[in-house]
């Protein structure tokens, strides 16, 4: 199991579908999942530091999980079937709850948890950007920070 960290999220044209991209913290490997606008705008408001007038969902479940006595340990992104992630939300006391990889990230950033993949996904859908690639991350880094949440607004999951 690697320790991933969100690079970020950008909206892949032309099928306007936003991506959510992390990378092995201790490794050159990157994990591109797909995922919806809703979930793509909550961390994209997370890592640009918004907080809402009120709170979204993910905040409202990091408040739940507080308010009930419980602890978020870490996310793990555990299987991959037929072009579907799934990942899963591990609590103190050994308690794990399935959960969509993109609301398991919105989840981790707001409760600042680690952020794992199994082998087997990054084996599977894991890629590796040659060295003469690595301009095009820095391209993905600028996107990143230029980018506003209303971006991610009207994107359809695929």
């Amino acid at each position: 199991m690697s320790e991933m960290r969100v690079v970020g999220v950008r909206v892949e044209l032309p099928a306007n579908q936003p991506i959510l991209l992390l990378r092995e913290t201790q490794g050159d490997r990157y994990l591109p999942i797909w995922i919806g606008s809703v979930e793509a705008t909550a961390i994209a408001l997370e890592q640009q530091g918004v907080k809402p007038a009120r709170p979204l969902t993910h905040d409202l479940l990091k408040d739940v999980i507080g308010a009930l006595g419980r602890r978020l340990e870490q996310v793990r992104i555990t299987d991959l079937q037929e072009g579907t992630f799934y990942a899963e939300l591990i609590f103190d006391g050994g308690i794990t709850v399935s959960a969509r990889p993109s609301d398991s990230v919105a989840l981790a950033l707001r409760v600042g948890v680690p952020i794992h993949a199994d082998e087997s996904v990054l084996s599977e859908a894991g890629l590796v950007i040659p060295d003469e690639q690595e301009d095009e991350v820095e391209k993905f880094r600028e996107f990143l920070d230029s980018v506003s949440p209303e971006d991610f607004r009207g994107a359809q999951p695929g």
